[in-house]
């Protein structure tokens, strides 16, 4: 039996403009350039702004515009001259005569893992999840992201929404490719994927994958007499097994090198720190980013054709409406690039006002701990907003250029109530294991056992894991005989 009934959705949908702007907000300035002459090239509506011309150029372009004035929209209604498919972007026929395009015989990694895309039986949303994820793998091979941050971008910047279940069968087949190990999200997951393509009729590899999948704690602490106890080895099998691992790739993405396509980056800053009159000065690095507006040929095109809407035929109509399309397309473009840029300087000024102190001087020890929310809520916009312009984004100020995330950072409070940067507790870790006796190196329980000392409340198992993210290893193994 069949039942009817009623149910109340609440749906939020992104506008054109809005799609635009969350784009925009992610690419630095390096790619905004790039990224306003695609637009220049696919969209005939959007042009330069040209603020200053020489007299020659004046005439010429008035002679220019008069010329344009007796253009009218029929000349998109000549089929003889222009078939009507072209109407649509990036619309050609395979007949059509095209100029020849440079190539180059190289591939980056991120190329070569796209390339494999075609070698798997995706659909197109299948492939639009998996350009995504490759998009988010760093040159070293690994998807530093967590999956629902992947999930909340690819809502946000493609309006796709993905479950978890749904993305992790993508990255699956992401992992998949070549080299062996790509697209795990940390040390562990890398070398079982590596050893899973390898022939586990070979007991070493089958005990290897054992060991990693199920002891991989005291692997990395090379507590191997509790391994040999735990997995039942017999004496030599341990050395064997540990050989197998050591040959795995930790880092897969070094493996694909291409001299040829490698290039040196350079950091462009996207923002500009002056100090002036003891004071500092913000600025958006816009050198290389033009200025744009909208063609006045097709803005009074598309009036006169509009007040006249009476009498035209079909082709008019439908060129009238390609006209329409690009016009709506090049005003939110624009206002996406102006919105991008307010929101760009309404965030760093937000940082910059929260690290007033630091900012003059440089001094480490002025940085206050500082999360996405608080600036967050200093500007009244989402974590998520905040994130997309501190990522990949960076300042140039007088003492040295400096990404954004550098200064975010969590905070711990003394025994006074002060807060302070777990960066402050880092430094003072460093510099007690710099100059620590290395035939008696300090211990974690030593180290917070210091800390406490000088009023800075913090526990053996958080000194650990600030060793650990400053690539310090364990006492024992930092000894000097």
């Amino acid at each position: 039996m069949l039942k009817q009934s009623l149910q109340q959705k609440l749906l939020q949908k992104l506008s054109p403009l809005q799609i635009q702007v969350i784009k925009l907000l992610e690419i630095p300035t390096t790619q905004l350039e790039q990224r306003i002459k695609e637009e220049l090239e696919e969209n005939p509506v959007l042009e330069l702004e040209r603020d200053s011309r020489d007299p020659e150029e004046e005439d010429n372009s008035t002679e220019t515009d008069n010329e344009s004035d007796e253009m009218s929209i029929d000349a998109y209604i000549q089929n003889e001259d222009i078939p009507a498919y072209k109407l649509s972007s990036r619309n050609f026929s395979k007949d059509d005569k095209q100029e020849d395009v440079p190539f180059s015989s190289g591939t980056t990694f991120h190329e070569h893992l796209v390339s494999q895309m075609g070698l798997r039986i995706m659909d197109d949303r299948e492939a639009l999840i998996a350009e995504y994820i490759i998009g988010n793998i760093d040159e070293d091979g690994y998807l530093r992201r967590e999956v629902d941050e992947v999930i909340d971008d690819l809502a946000f910047s493609q309006n796709v929404e993905v479950d978890e279940k749904e993305a992790l069968d993508v990255l699956r087949m992401v992992q998949d490719f070549d080299p062996p190990g790509v697209g795990a999200r940390d040390l562990r997951e890398c070398l079982l994927l590596q050893l899973e393509r390898k022939n586990h009729d070979d007991p070493i590899v089958e005990r290897a994958h054992h060991l990693i999948k199920h002891h991989f704690d005291e692997f990395t602490r090379k507590h191997y007499d509790k391994i040999e106890k735990r997995m039942h080895l017999e004496d030599g099998e341990l050395k064997e097994i540990l050989e197998e691992i050591l040959h795995l790739n930790p880092k897969p993405g070094s493996s694909y090198s291409n001299p040829v396509t490698k290039t040196v980056q350079h950091i462009i800053p996207d923002f500009i720190l002056d100090i002036e009159d003891g004071k500092p000065r913000l600025s958006l690095n816009n050198r290389n980013v033009p200025e744009l507006r909208i063609s006045n040929t097709y803005s009074e095109m598309f009036e006169d054709y509009q007040a006249n809407k009476k009498n035209q035929s079909k082709e008019k109509k439908e060129a009238l409406m390609f006209v329409k399309q690009k016009l709506d397309s090049a005003k939110w473009f624009i206002d996406a690039i102006k919105q991008r840029q307010n929101t760009l300087m309404t965030v760093m000024q937000s940082i910059l006002d929260y690290q007033y102190e630091y900012f003059l001087e440089g001094d480490e020890t002025k940085l206050r701990p500082m999360i996405l929310k608080d600036i967050a809520e200093r500007t009244d916009l989402d974590i998520s907003t905040v994130s997309r312009v501190s990522n990949s984004k960076y300042i140039q100020t007088h003492f040295g250029i400096f990404a954004l995330k550098y200064f975010f950072s969590e905070g711990l409070q003394t025994d006074s109530g002060e807060e302070v940067s777990t960066r402050e507790i880092k430094r003072i870790l460093q510099d007690c294991i710099d100059n620590e006796d290395k035939r008696k190196p300090l211990t974690d329980d030593r180290l917070a056992k210091i800390l406490q000392e000088k009023s800075y409340n913090i526990a053996r198992r958080t000194v650990a894991k600030y060793r650990e993210q400053l690539n310090i290893p364990v006492a024992r193994l930092r000894k000097e005989w």
